[in-house]
């Protein structure tokens, strides 16, 4: 399984086309797809639903929350996705933080089909499944500040 961009790039072709004049040329030549790319596409798709509120396990939320403050950098899209891609097909897995009160089990499976619509229209390969864990509960008062506590000096 690749993990982002942490592994080592692995493509995968996906077209093996035809070589010679006489062939059409939307099949002369060969495509290949980087599990880079299955892993952004399933990133941004997961995250275009509403109730989730960050992706990725305790510790690579708090390395990401720590990049992404370093003056720029960019978010990792594919933080929290990790793949698996074969000749045709591939299978995801999502680790997933949801808003407090969000209906789990329906926001897991808009995310499993936003994800499984955004894979398949753009790379044209077949998602065989889509694991969904829900690491953590995002509550309101985790966005608060940390109170100021009274100095007990002057």
């Amino acid at each position: 399984m690749s993990k982002g961009s942490t592994l080592p790039e692995t493509t995968t072709e996906v077209g093996a086309g035809r070589p010679g004049v006489d062939e059409p040329a939307s099949t002369r030549g060969k495509t290949a797809i980087a599990d880079v790319v299955v892993v952004k596409i399933a990133g941004m798709a997961a995250r275009e639903i509403p109730g989730v509120h960050t992706m990725g396990g305790g510790l690579s939320r708090t390395i990401g929350a720590v990049r992404e403050r370093i003056p720029g950098s960019r978010a990792n899209v594919g933080r929290g996705v990790k793949v698996e891609v074969g000749e045709r097909q591939t299978a995801i897995d999502l680790d997933l933080v949801v808003e407090y009160g969000v209906p789990i089990m329906e926001t897991t499976a808009d995310v499993r089909e936003n994800v499984i619509l955004a894979v398949e229209r753009i790379t044209g390969l077949e998602v065989v499944e889509v694991n969904i864990t829900v690491n953590d509960v995002h509550l309101p008062e985790d966005d608060d500040a940390p109170a100021q506590a009274d100095s007990r000096v002057e």
